[in-house]
């Protein structure tokens, strides 16, 4: 019996002292876990709507280029519109090598990284060959501050030297020899005519995809620089002067 009442002396003081004096208390430990749970959760947060501000920031600045990739290869612009054909599928720089003036090898990738303005003709250049080296020249010019982003290519299509006299008009001039047979294979002319009749036009990822038409006069000139300026102007974000790598 004494040890009964001792019991319930002992289990009415425990009961009596207050909370704090009990050295385990579940409730205390709920209390203090909330504030962290509450802070992981806010974390989260703002840790997600950190990442959808960045995503924001760079679709932004990606806006531009983006728009002008849709405006280059989506939202083309209609043929009727254009002077110069446009070359549906494209066709890409062939993995050839050709051959410079000086007898150097140069492979034609690496031409990429330009427009070009592509002119075909035998090594003796007669007078239509003279003319497309002439308006490639003065379209180049035309287009003005953006004239650096645009290179003039004329491809040699035989073995024929060139002439001399032809030397100080092609410094600005990239003169390739190369296989009639392989570049009959990328670039072709419009049904009736001769590949040497035309203007080939080649955008900085290596693919033709515009032919001016043949025996171009200096009003088809005309036309062809605007046709030229709007293509500078759709790629204007995306494309710079200069190939990648080099000055």
């Amino acid at each position: 019996m004494s040890g009964s009442k001792s019991s319930d002396g002992s289990f009415a003081h425990a009961a009596s002292l207050p909370p704090e004096a009990h050295g385990d208390h579940p409730l205390g430990l709920t209390v203090h876990t909330l504030p962290e749970a509450a802070g992981a959760v806010a974390q989260t947060q703002r840790t997600r709507h950190g990442r959808w501000k960045m995503f924001g920031v760079l679709l932004i600045c990606a806006a531009p280029v983006i728009a002008s990739y849709l405006t280059y290869y989506v939202i083309r612009p209609d043929g009727r519109r254009n002077y110069g054909e446009l070359i549906q599928p494209q066709r890409t720089l062939p993995d050839l090598t050709a051959t410079a003036l000086d007898g150097t090898t140069v492979p034609l990738v690496s031409l990429k990284g330009q427009w070009l303005l592509v002119s075909v003709a035998g090594g003796a250049c007669d007078a239509a060959c003279q003319k497309h080296l002439y308006l490639q020249r003065q379209l180049r010019e035309s287009v003005g501050k953006e004239k650096d982003r645009v290179d003039w290519v004329w491809l040699v299509n035989d073995t024929t030297s060139v002439p001399p006299e032809l030397a100080p008009a092609l410094q600005k001039a990239t003169v390739l020899r190369m296989d009639a047979a392989a570049l009959n294979a990328w670039l072709a002319p419009a049904e009736g005519h001769q590949i040497a009749d035309h203007l080939y036009v080649v955008d900085p990822m290596g693919n033709w995809m515009m032919r001016f038409p043949a025996a171009m006069d200096t009003a088809g000139a005309a036309k062809a620089k605007r046709d030229f300026e709007r293509l500078l102007r759709a790629s204007s974000s995306w494309d710079e002067a200069g190939r990648p790598g080099k000055p």
